[in-house]
């Protein structure tokens, strides 16, 4: 049955896209947005431009995330739908920022370059931590245990290479998009394309990767063509040509800005925001009812779930709950921004993450996950003279977070007092996908769809605890949302 009025739960990014892409959907059907916040865009909306003390200018200052890759094309398309091309800010792969990334190991001061596949790998310091995990993959065979369907991150990564390289560089990456412990990490949700390599290469990841054929590459090349048949990209795509990572002009929260106008345009969206849901159930004919702290019931045809897994159980009484949706931790991070007087704070580059202690993670520690240098990443966003901007996610106080970031620079003077701090605080913001996430998210979407369950596929859930937690993930939740309705 198409429906006729759509209830969206939750007005983050998911949230937004999935209103927007189902108003398109189904241009007749009434959708009613409800979110607990006065502004939307979750996270993604915090975006703040300060005016520097002494006329020295403003800077933009991001609380969440700060760049996309030009290969999120539901991204792409939102730019092209909402005619967002002269507010696109872009930073080139010849870019010191696009080429350069650090890694800072707990106990060495300092920051080192992470090395490509050139000359400069001889001796670079980090050698001495890659070279262990790149040895032993090449000449292990296959040594997945039998009937494995999943594992940690952590755990795949020495499997197959060497305890060092996993906590190195498996941490720090992990530090980098989840804040989470990689040793908790679902190597297949996270990293999909590591578990298909090794399958590929009958043991050996590298040897999977060199060993790609040219039909092999075109085969990916043709997929990629018709995947992009599905969106509306326009021109946006001339855009990218060149790009490491992109962003906005006022940040990126002209990303959900302009979906929320677009959908405030929209006669058949109404929008309760500041508004919170106090539950979701079925009445005696399988009706849905949703209830509010401000309003009277909402009686929608379809619901879509955009919340996180756990705030969705607890909206659902007990005789109608789903399965598996409290099963996943959730990270709490910290992002300051600091912006200091001088220009010479840090090396030319993207930023740097911080991988786990070798005597793990300890209550004393600064708890800095990375920093992004972003006066080197995205520097058109800043109007200021000779200045630094940069991030920092932690989970501690500002004055220890100062000290840590002075060790792992390897000043010897004290930095400067910044002229600007800014704190967000992130409660429970990224979910972490325990091994065996896939599987428990299909048995979730099979009791979604059951014919001989109460919700017959009228509710769909969505969002980062469901299939990834990028901007990209997101914005393509939205996009795929309904589509069997």
């Amino acid at each position: 049955m198409s429906p006729t009025h759509i209830a969206v739960l939750g007005g983050g990014l998911t949230g937004l896209s999935s209103a927007f892409h189902l108003s398109r959907r189904f241009p007749l059907a009434n959708i009613t947005l409800i979110d607990k916040q006065k502004s939307l865009g979750g996270w993604a909306s915090k975006t703040e431009r300060v005016q520097l003390p002494g006329g020295r200018g403003s800077v933009l200052l991001e609380g969440g995330p700060r760049t996309l890759r030009p290969n999120a094309k539901s991204a792409l398309e939102l730019i092209h739908l909402l005619g967002l091309q002269d507010s696109v800010l872009t930073t080139p792969k010849s870019s010191p920022a696009a080429k350069k990334r650090f890694l800072h190991v707990p106990g060495t001061p300092g920051i080192y370059e992470i090395p490509g596949l050139r000359l400069s790998y001889l001796w670079n310091e980090l050698r001495f931590f890659i070279s262990p995990g790149v040895s032993f993959e090449l000449i292990r065979g296959w040594n997945r245990p039998k009937d494995i369907l999943d594992e940690s991150f952590e755990s795949f990564l020495t499997r197959r290479g060497h305890p060092v390289t996993a906590r190195v560089l498996g941490s720090a990456l992990v530090h980098g998009i989840y804040a989470a412990d990689a040793r908790l990490l679902s190597v297949r949700a996270a990293f999909p394309k590591l578990w298909e390599l090794e399958e590929k290469g009958k043991g050996r990841i590298l040897w999977g990767l060199l060993t790609r054929s040219k039909k092999d590459k075109e085969e990916e090349r043709l997929r990629d063509e018709e995947d992009s048949k599905r969106y509306e990209l326009g021109d946006v795509t001339k855009l990218m040509d060149g790009t490491a990572v992109y962003s906005f002009r006022d940040g990126m929260s002209t990303l959900p800005k302009a979906l929320a106008r677009a959908i405030d345009k929209n006669p058949k969206i109404r929008v309760l925001s500041d508004t919170k849901i106090t539950s979701l159930r079925l009445d005696e004919e399988q009706a849905f009812e949703i209830t509010t702290n401000k309003t009277s019931p909402i009686l929608p045809s379809h619901v879509v779930s955009a919340l996180p897994l756990p705030v969705l159980y607890r909206l659902l009484p007990e005789s109608h709950s789903l399965p598996y949706l409290t099963t996943n931790p959730f990270s709490s991070v910290t992002a300051v921004n600091l912006v200091f007087p001088s220009d010479k704070i840090y090396p030319p580059g993207f930023g740097y993450l911080v991988c786990r202690p070798e005597d793990d993670y300890k209550a004393d520690d600064a708890g800095i996950l990375g920093v992004t240098f972003d006066s080197n990443a995205l520097p058109g966003q800043d109007d200021l003279t000779p200045g630094t901007r940069l991030t920092k996610v932690t989970r501690r106080n500002l004055p220890v977070v100062l000290a840590h970031l002075q060790y792992h620079l390897n000043r010897r003077a004290p930095l400067p007092e910044p002229l600007v701090v800014k704190k967000w605080e992130h409660r429970a913001c990224i979910p972490t996908p325990l091994p065996g996430h896939l599987e428990r998210m299909n048995k979730l979407r099979e009791a979604l769809v059951s014919e001989e369950g109460p919700w017959r596929g009228r509710l769909e859930v969505v969002g980062a605890g469901v299939k990834g937690v990028s901007v990209g993930d997101c914005l393509e939740s939205g996009k795929t949302v309904g589509m069997e309705w």
